[in-house]
C-alpha cells in the first residue's frame, strides 16, 4: 500500500529519510526563534551582576548557543549539515518576571533552511543558562521556544503571529 505523506521526512511507504534538496536553488535563508527561562529574582540578580561562580553566565550562553547551531545536524537526526553564514544570539533581561529571553538569528545561502538551527541554538543557550545557575536555582523553568520567522526558499515567508 502506497500512502503521502505531507511530511516530507517520509516516503510514500511511511519510512524515514534525508530529503534530497540536490535539485533546489541555493538562495538566502534566515530563521529567528525564541525562548525565555523563568528563575528566582535573586538568580536572575547574580547573572546580572556577573558574579555567578561560573564565569560570564551569557557570554557562555552565547558562545554555546553558537556552537548548537552549528551542530544541529549532528543532534537531529534527518538535518542537512549547512554552511551557516551568520549566528546571533541576544539576551533580554526582564527584572519584573524574572525572566532572560533568548532569541536566535540564523542565515545561511543554501538549499534549505536554518529553522532548526535557530531552534537548536535558543534551547542550547537556555540550557547553559540553566546549567551555570542550578546550584542556585533549580527551580529554572524554559518556555516559549518557538520560531517567530523564516524567510527563503521556495515557500517563502513565516511570520508567527504573537
Amino acid at each position: 500500500m502506497t500512502t503521502t505523506s505531507p511530511l516530507t521526512h517520509f516516503d510514500a511507504t511511511g519510512q524515514a529519510h534525508m530529503v534530497d534538496v540536490a535539485a533546489k536553488p541555493a538562495t538566502h535563508r534566515v530563521a529567528v526563534a525564541q525562548g525565555r527561562i523563568t528563575m528566582n529574582a535573586d538568580t536572575l540578580a547574580i547573572i546580572l551582576e556577573g558574579s555567578a561562580k561560573k564565569g560570564d553566565v551569557l557570554g557562555i550562553a552565547r558562545i554555546a548557543g553558537i556552537m548548537a547551531a552549528k551542530k544541529t545536524s549532528e543532534l537531529i537526526p534527518l538535518c542537512h549539515p549547512l554552511a551557516l553564514t551568520r549566528v546571533a544570539i541576544d539576551f533580554s533581561p526582564d527584572i519584573s518576571s524574572a525572566s532572560i529571553t533568548c532569541q536566535a538569528t540564523v542565515e545561511t545561502v543554501g538549499p534549505t533552511g536554518v529553522e532548526m538551527e535557530a531552534l537548536t541554538a535558543v534551547q542550547v543557550a537556555l540550557l547553559t543558562i540553566y546549567d551555570m545557575c542550578k546550584a542556585a536555582d533549580r527551580g529554572m523553568t524554559m518556555t516559549d521556544i518557538r520560531l517567530l520567522e523564516k524567510h527563503g526558499g521556495k515557500s517563502g515567508s513565516f511570520i508567527a503571529t504573537p
